[in-house]
């Protein structure tokens, strides 16, 4: 990957190492707990990885983001609730206060978001406010040295667990988007409240919830930023946000056609190898194509990105290709193992169940074709 240093690579074969020796071992646990361990999480800690992207200013690596990427295509490869509970924290969660942030704010937050003393959540959908943040309804006014705010959101990542909440909330109506900001919360807060965790079909272990403000009193040195600038920053960082689920979409393809390449070699069927049967192979050859053309939008976006260029276009169609590329790969990984990849036990399945998400988050499938249909439409 252009931008990737030695160093970052060794650093990823280091995760990599971590996630063989303590998160494959305790998937199954993670699965049918629907948590992740605490001294699971006690070894993360150690290891780093809840200050990826974090300057090293307070605490973090500061990883870049084709840093970030490399070891989201790690991350592909094993649990995906715990590779999700490390990406929403070190992504979306935590690139609000980095960019926006106050020093006070910084200093305050980014060195305990570090060591993952505390994890961080980005909270933005509401029930009728996913695809269309327009539509909004979570108020914050102004009152003396403090914000009010009303409302509620819904399908929060990490929220079960979550310290430092970077919420939207509309400050100016009559602006539309423009009127959308942004407050760091803590769980503490007077008037905010969090659901109970919501049982999803896959991402065991990643606690969703909705959260709830009655009269919450929010410090006015909570604004990040200035007003107004919450959705601006939001769009930045789901465009970021893709990149990196595209990334790992990559791993988990990767991760899924070595299963499969392993299974094929040692499962024999009418007497010879499954490896043998061409009708098998070009499932085996669709699937690495699949993997291989979508790592290589992501690259293209990255690179965009790296520029410091939009890169709108690229996020949307990386993003758009390589999550629909998963849930065809993953759907030849379960018909390949046949009758053991419906089985639990094999975990082809949970991988199944995973995938399907990543069609939605982040922008759901519909969204990013409305995206690059409608930057081509406005293309001289």
């Amino acid at each position: 990957m252009n931008h990737v240093s030695a160093e970052i690579t060794a650093f990823c074969d280091e995760i990599a190492r971590f996630l063989r020796k303590e998160v494959d071992p305790r998937s199954r646990l993670i699965e049918e707990s629907d948590a992740i361990p605490e001294e699971l999480m006690q070894l993360t800690r150690k290891m780093g990885l809840f200050g990826l992207t974090i300057p090293e200013a307070y605490g973090g690596s500061g990883l870049n983001l084709a840093g970030k990427c490399a070891v989201e295509e790690v991350m592909g490869t094993t649990n995906y609730g715990f590779a999700t509970v490390i990406g929403n924290h070190t992504g979306i969660s935590t690139a609000g206060i980095v960019a926006l942030g106050s020093e006070a704010q910084k200093k305050k937050y980014l060195p305990r978001m570090a060591t993952g003393e505390w994890v961080g959540t980005f909270a933005l959908t509401e029930p009728q406010a996913g695809s269309s943040p327009s539509d909004m309804r979570t108020m914050a006014v102004k009152k003396s040295d403090r914000y009010v705010l009303n409302g509620e959101k819904i399908y929060i990542t990490n929220a079960g667990i979550a310290n430092v909440f970077t919420v939207m909330a509309v400050t100016d109506k009559s602006k539309g988007i423009k009127g959308i900001s942004a407050f760091v919360i803590e769980r503490d807060f007077k008037g905010f409240s969090i659901g109970k965790n919501e049982l999803k079909m896959g991402m065991h272990g990643c606690t969703t919830a909705p959260l709830s403000f009655a009269d919450c009193e929010v410090p006015a040195e909570n604004l990040l930023g200035s007003e107004g600038m919450g959705y601006i920053q939001a769009m930045k960082t789901l465009t970021a946000g893709r990149v990196t689920v595209s990334a790992r979409c990559c791993g988990m393809m990767d991760h899924l056609i070595k299963r499969c390449v392993e299974f094929m070699k040692v499962r024999t069927q009418g007497g010879k190898k499954i490896a043998e049967h061409q009708g098998l192979q070009w499932m085996l050859a669709d699937m690495a194509v699949q993997r291989d053309a979508a790592r290589q939008l992501t690259y293209r976006a990255i690179d965009v990105l790296m520029k410091g260029e939009r890169g709108t276009m690229e996020a949307s169609v990386c993003k758009l290709y390589a999550t629909e590329a998963l849930g065809k790969v993953v759907d030849c990984a379960v018909q390949i193992h046949g009758g053991m990849g419906y089985m639990r036990e094999v975990g082809i399945e949970t991988i199944y169940r995973d995938a399907r998400i990543v069609r939605i988050y982040e922008g759901s499938s519909e969204i990013q074709r409305n995206i690059i249909g409608s930057l081509l439409l406005k293309e001289d």
